[in-house]
Order: structure tokens, then C-alpha cells, then sequence
């Protein structure tokens, strides 16, 4: 590699770095803002209102993954100057954002019958509204990312978080139920949407461009189809469960996934904001500079993912009880098993995010499918079995036995070398390991307080964790980099 090779991995490197810190000092303060309304929404309504809800949420995410056409990671991806492709961005993206809300908003009652819950049809056409936001904005959040500016992109969520809660909450305590929900995620988008619209200072342009946009839509349709395809296996599950078990069953599981969707939250999207610009720029150079870049990141994530989904595991009726109360208490089994599948989707994201960085659009597209073949059977079968820990069982074998193995036999071909992780992840599942049955010892002596349970258990578990895990040398270099960083803001 030649010295300028160097010099513009190292500065993507710390581009990134100054991104990934900003992502996860944001993304802590978004989901303590998002916690705190969730505990407050879940004391004001019942289980059968976040059943409703989930539906809604599901027809959303189905349209929110598509809507753009791919042209987030498109503009990202962008091989030239921005502006010559933002004009034809804009345009197509708008554009297609209104004809897919059109389209569900005459399809919502269909959607709500075929989830078993026909009371969500108001819900689900307030809800999807958020994906005009989306549409006419999506450029613009690219730019933001592309160019590592993820400090406006989080401090724009920060606003939306602060708009959700004053509007959820409030429309709630008026007896808007489910609505409360939905409105309040309008609310985010809109003030999100603002913000991210004028901070990133491109000029206002619509057109097309022919030349432009068949590149464009060459990468983001197969892009597109491919994250529709991962937008229905993350969003069977409701459809399933609502329409086997009704909504208050749904509403138990909804809670539950919300619980383990807090470390893809908070760290899985910090990461997510970098790790597509930055394996993007190193894809420009070769393999080898991507395959470093994959090798570095992936033991590091799943040495943060590992205590988080054990912990949470063996400590989930505590943490629901302590939370939320004793009428979730419902949520705890499903909960278990999705904290496996949490793993197995934030490893898999990353794994998509690489395959994107490289052109390998086709492939995503393929892995997906191979994804969804599997598990919708075993969705239906668990969940007629056992209800919402049965398809969080279904979920979790699927992802482990099929879509891990499916990723990594894409990036393989894709020409990322992938052995050097294995030997890295040894430490961090022994000491998953030791944690589980050390939390789990500890929570069966100390008592049936939860706090009590979730502090002793879980600090204990923690503790073991770090001994195994991380290397010493790891942690005396942690340790002295914090330091560093005091002395130089003191100094300052």
C-alpha cells in the first residue's frame, strides 16, 4: 500500500472514529430520552395498545426500508461529486415516497385484517405518514453521513426524540390510546426532518437526469428489493403473532423486542452511521484495506453485544418488573430468546453493511431471501405452538443455523477475509458464558426484589465478564486513553 494509501485510510479512520463518538454519545442520549417516554406510555396504556401499535409499526418499517429506493446508501456510495446526482436523488426519492403512501394508505384496512387486528387501520395511515419526511429528506441524511457529520445527523434524532415524547405523552393522557403511539412518531420525523433539511445546506434542486438516475437506480433497486425482503423478516413476526394470538399477546411481544432492541439502538446504530461510508471508502482502495477494517470492527462489537444480550437474558423478569410492573411480567419469555436474536441481526446488519460498500447488491438480495425462506415457516409453526416464545424461539434457531452462515458465505465471495476473527471471539463467549450462569446463580439467592436482582446479578455478571473477555492489555489501554483525554481536557 503507498504512503498516500495510508494517509487516507488513517483518515478515515479517525473521521469515522470522531462519527462512531458522536454516534454513541448521541444514541445514549436518544435512548434514555426514548426509555424515559417508553416508561411513562407503557404505565398509560395496556398490552392490547401496543398490539395495535405494533401493526402499525410493522406496515411502516415494510414501507420505510423501500420507499426510497435505496438512494440513502446510493448517495452514500456515490462514486464523483455529489451534486451532479442530488437533483435526481431528491426527485426520485420524493416521488417514490408519495406513491408508496398513496398506495398504503387505500391498503392499510387490507394490512390490518390480514395482522388479525382491523382497529389498526387509522394507526397504520398516521404512522406511515413519517416516510414523506423520509422520502424528501433521504438525500440530505446521506449527506450528512457521507461527510461524517454525524453530529448534526444526532442532534436532529435528539429533537425528534423530545418532540415524540411532549406529543405521545400528551395525546395519551387525552385518551388517544394507540394514536398517542403513532403521533408521537410523526411528531420525531417532522422535527428530525426539519433540521436535517436545512443543516445540510444542499441546494433546493429537483429534476431528472437520465444518465444519473439509471446509475443510481441500478444500485438501490436490487438495494431496494433486498431490504424490502429484510423489512418482512423483521416484521413477520407481528403480522404472524397478531394474527395467531390477537393483540395483547402481540402488545406482551412488542415490549419485548422493544427491550432488546435497546443495544441495536444505541450501539448497532451508532456503528450503522459510520460503518457504511466508512467499509465504503476502504472498498475503494482494495480487499485487503476492508478486509482490516471488518477484522477490526466485528470482535469489537460483539465484545459490546455479548454482556448486553446474557444479562438481559437471564435477567429478564427482573428488569421488566422493575421497569415496567408486574402486568408486562408476560413479556420475560419471549424476551430470552430475542436478546439471541438481537446478536444474530446486529452481526448480520454489519454483514449487510460491508456487501453494500462493495457494489454486492445482488448478494444482499440473495441472503435475504435464503433469510425469509427459513424463517416465516418457523414463525407461523413456533408461534402456533407457544405463542410470542415461540416465535422469538423460531427467530432466534433460524438466525443462528441460517442467516449467520448465509452472511458469511457472502462476504467470503465478496473477497473480505473473515479468519482472522474467529480466534477473537473465543474470550468474549467464554466469558458470556461464566456471566450467564454467575447472574443467574446470584438471581435465585438474593431474593425476589427486583432492584436488588438486577443490581447484584447483573454487577457480578458484568464483572466476570470483563475479567474473561477483555484482555488485560485491553483494558490497561482503555484505562490509559481516558486518562489521556481528561489530561487534555484539563490542560485545555
Amino acid at each position: 500500500m503507498t504512503d498516500i494509501a495510508v494517509e487516507q485510510t488513517e483518515s478515515i479512520g479517525r473521521k469515522a472514529g470522531r462519527g462512531l463518538g458522536w454516534g454513541l454519545l448521541g444514541n445514549a442520549a436518544t435512548k434514555v430520552g426514548s426509555f424515559a417516554t417508553a416508561l411513562v406510555l407503557a404505565r398509560l396504556l395496556v398490552p392490547n395498545d401496543f398490539g395495535v401499535y405494533a401493526v402499525a409499526l410493522a406496515a411502516t418499517q415494510l414501507v420505510l426500508h423501500i420507499n426510497d429506493v435505496g438512494l440513502i446508501p446510493a448517495t452514500i456510495h456515490w462514486r464523483g461529486r455529489l451534486e451532479e446526482m442530488a437533483a435526481t436523488a431528491t426527485t426520485i426519492a420524493g416521488g417514490f415516497s408519495l406513491l408508496v403512501y398513496l398506495g398504503f394508505w387505500f391498503a392499510a384496512p387490507s394490512f390490518a385484517h390480514l395482522s388479525g387486528v382491523p382497529e389498526a387501520t387509522p394507526v397504520i395511515r398516521l404512522f406511515t405518514a413519517t416516510i414523506l419526511v423520509d422520502g424528501f429528506t433521504a438525500v440530505r441524511s446521506a449527506y450528512l453521513l457521507r461527510t461524517f457529520q454525524q453530529n448534526k445527523y444526532v442532534q436532529a434524532n435528539l429533537a425528534g426524540i423530545v418532540a415524540n415524547a411532549a406529543v405521545a405523552i400528551t395525546m395519551s393522557l387525552a385518551g388517544a390510546g394507540p394514536m398517542s403511539l403513532a403521533g408521537g412518531q410523526l411528531a420525531s420525523s417532522l422535527a428530525t426532518g426539519v433540521l436535517v433539511f436545512f443543516w445540510a445546506r444542499l441546494p433546493l434542486r429537483v429534476g431528472i437526469d437520465v444518465r444519473v438516475a439509471r446509475k443510481l437506480l441500478a444500485y438501490g433497486i436490487p438495494l431496494t428489493v433486498s431490504l424490502g425482503v429484510e423489512s418482512v423478516l423483521e416484521q413477520a413476526d407481528k403480522v404472524i403473532i397478531g394474527r395467531a394470538m390477537g393483540a395483547t399477546v402481540l402488545g406482551f411481544y412488542l415490549l419485548a423486542f422493544s427491550i432488546s432492541s435497546w443495544a441495536p439502538g444505541l450501539i448497532g446504530s451508532a456503528v450503522r452511521y459510520v460503518s457504511l461510508p466508512g467499509f465504503a471508502r476502504l472498498s475503494e482502495e482494495n480487499d485487503a484495506a476492508l478486509s482490516r477494517g471488518v477484522q477490526r470492527t466485528v470482535p469489537l462489537l460483539v465484545i459490546g453485544l455479548i454482556p448486553i444480550a446474557v444479562l438481559i437474558a437471564v435477567l429478564a423478569e427482573p428488569t421488566i418488573s422493575f421497569l415496567y410492573g408486574t402486568k408486562w411480567l408476560a413479556a420475560a419469555q419471549p424476551l430470552r430468546f430475542l436478546m439471541i436474536l438481537m446478536v444474530v441481526r446486529m452481526l448480520y446488519g454489519i454483514g449487510m453493511d460491508i456487501l453494500m460498500s462493495t457494489g454486492a447488491t445482488r448478494s444482499t438480495l440473495l441472503v435475504n431471501l435464503g433469510w425469509a425462506t427459513a424463517v416465516i415457516p418457523a414463525l407461523w409453526l413456533g408461534t402456533r405452538f407457544d405463542g410470542g416464545r415461540g416465535a422469538a424461539i423460531a427467530q432466534a434457531v433460524v438466525g443462528l443455523l441460517v442467516a449467520l452462515p448465509l452472511i458469511v458465505v457472502a462476504l467470503r465471495r465478496s473477497g473480505v477475509d473473515l479468519a482472522p476473527i474467529a480466534p477473537l471471539l473465543v474470550r468474549p463467549l467464554l466469558g458470556g458464558a461464566l456471566a450467564a450462569t454467575v447472574a443467574l446463580l446470584l438471581h435465585l439467592v438474593v431474593g425476589s426484589n427486583p432492584f436488588v436482582q438486577l443490581t447484584t446479578a447483573g454487577t457480578a455478571g458484568l464483572l466476570v465478564y470483563l475479567a474473561t473477555a477483555v484482555p488485560r492489555s485491553d483494558l490497561r489501554g482503555w484505562v490509559l486513553a481516558i486518562r489521556r483525554k481528561e489530561a487534555h481536557a484539563v490542560s485545555k
